[in-house]
């Protein structure tokens, strides 16, 4: 852009957000990365050209006519948790919109759908429809992140499996076009849009509120926690093998969330079953893994179960906390197990290998369940047939991360995928990974990128909602 605080961007933003000055700040004002850039992850520096803070959508509509007009690139940020501060543009000089502001909620007490602004945390979400009648919809564990882009990345979490992702809820939208266009998109209107905004939003437009299908609340919920007693390389290779065929049961029930953890601490197998505890009894859980010491606790407590969630999620990067880190992910369906001989390699590698850190660790999250229901092509979303994630982190708190962390991720990923030649595993775009360049973008979308290429070109031509792996338009 050029002078980012030049007299025509800053008229022209003082203009859309109605002349109060208090809704924007730019590059230059005191203070301006602790107050308003924030990054998330601390290992990735940026500097957006302007950070607003817009209260209506037709705020939020003419600062994209500003950025438009002035040749800047645009992002919404609903929490801020990017791993690349995509929310940010992920690169200098772009236009935020925070969409803190948009705290509107209602539910319609007879078909219970609910309406979210696009500002919400997670944490306001579970505690919003848990007060307006006992009701839940599917995300993550961690509180602090914002709805506006868990939704329209997929949004995984333990209630998935029975649910559905978090933009399976997601019934419409109201959003802001790169024309500045301020339009309801749903698979009846505007459906092309609202493919994309359900796996690709952050491309296509601004979200400033959803529609969401609602489901009643779990009367009783079994949290359990194995810590595997597990000592060497060999013995922690054996209990993955163990859960690895436990998941990969086709007739495993959808009740059932399951989390293989490992860390320098150990071993832990860890999850939710939103059930009753006799009816848990009966999968057997316990006699299908190794020695243990076993952890079950039985919540009638809805909000209880999500905050044990949040407790849990303390040994992942997860929590609202900025930091240094790298992370890297994989996506295995029902025909990319990993095989034994490639375990055993992996878990060597892992026991053996300077990791340059000690605060590491690697998460193996099952998925599948009714997120498999949906169509490959219903919505942008890539991995339907995801029947787990790995998710592998290193946090550096005392500065950047070095090249010999960034080493153990990248070598863990290339055992992986070398024991799975001619298999395409794929990246979750929640789990943003920079490192992969532009070839992000068939990590993460797979077969919809086309489509996305061609939906881009007639809603987005020039690019505006950009970051350094968003999609860009098809070529004529």
């Amino acid at each position: 852009m050029g002078n980012t605080s030049s007299t025509a961007v800053q008229k022209c933003l003082t203009s859309a957000v109605g002349g109060n000055t208090a809704l924007w700040a730019y590059k230059g004002t005191p203070l301006y990365q602790l107050n308003h850039v924030k990054p998330y992850n601390l290992d990735i520096p940026v500097t957006p050209a302007v950070v607003t803070y817009p209260q209506t959508v037709d705020h939020v509509a003419a600062i994209v006519k500003c950025a438009a007009d002035n040749n800047l690139k645009v992002q919404p940020r609903s929490g801020g948790h990017s791993y690349g501060n995509y929310g940010l543009g992920g690169a200098d000089d772009a236009i935020v919109v925070d969409l803190k502001n948009f705290q509107q909620f209602s539910i319609d007490k007879s078909s219970w759908q609910a309406t979210i602004g696009a500002g919400h945390l997670l944490g306001d979400v579970t505690k919003k429809l848990h007060e307006n009648g006992g009701r839940a919809m599917s995300h993550g564990t961690c509180p602090q992140v914002g709805i506006g882009g868990h939704a329209t990345i997929g949004g995984l979490g333990p209630s998935s499996r029975m649910w559905g992702s978090a933009l399976d809820h997601v019934q419409e939208v109201q959003v802001v076009l790169a024309n500045s266009s301020v339009i309801r998109a749903s698979e009846k209107v505007h459906s092309d849009v609202f493919f994309a905004m359900k796996g690709a939003g952050a491309s296509f437009g601004i979200i400033t509120e959803f529609k969401v299908r609602t489901q009643a609340e779990p009367g009783e919920s079994v949290l359990y926690s194995y810590s595997i007693q597990a000592g060497d390389a060999k013995a922690k290779a054996n209990a993955f093998k163990k859960w690895q065929a436990l998941v990969s049961d086709p007739n495993l029930s959808r009740k059932f969330a399951s989390q293989f953890i490992l860390s320098e601490l150990g071993v832990i197998i860890s999850g939710t079953y939103f059930g009753p505890k006799d009816e848990f009894e009966k999968l057997n859980i316990s006699g299908r893994l190794p020695n243990k010491d076993e952890s079950v606790i039985v919540l009638k407590d809805w909000l209880g179960v999500v905050g044990h969630w949040a407790e849990d999620v303390a040994l992942e990067i997860g929590g609202g906390i900025q930091s240094n880190f790298y992370s890297k992910s994989l996506a295995h369906t029902k025909d990319d197990m990993i095989p034994d001989s490639a375990v055993d390699k992996l878990f060597d590698f892992i026991a053996t290998t300077d990791k340059g850190t000690p605060l590491w660790f690697i998460i193996w999250d099952l998925e599948g369940g009714a997120i498999s229901d949906v169509a490959p092509d219903a919505t942008a979303y890539g991995h339907r047939e995801a029947l787990f994630y790995s998710q592998t982190y290193a946090v550096n708190l005392v500065g950047r991360v070095p090249q010999k962390m960034r080493d153990f991720l990248n070598d863990f990923n290339k055992i992986v995928e070398e024991s799975l030649p001619g298999h395409d595993l794929g990246a979750y775009a929640g789990y943003v990974d920079p490192a992969l360049g532009e070839s992000g973008q068939e990590a993460y979308w797979g077969g919809n990128l086309p489509r996305l290429q061609q939906i881009k070109a007639a809603v987005d031509p020039e690019d505006i909602f950009h970051n350094p792996q968003s999609v860009r338009p098809a070529k004529a």
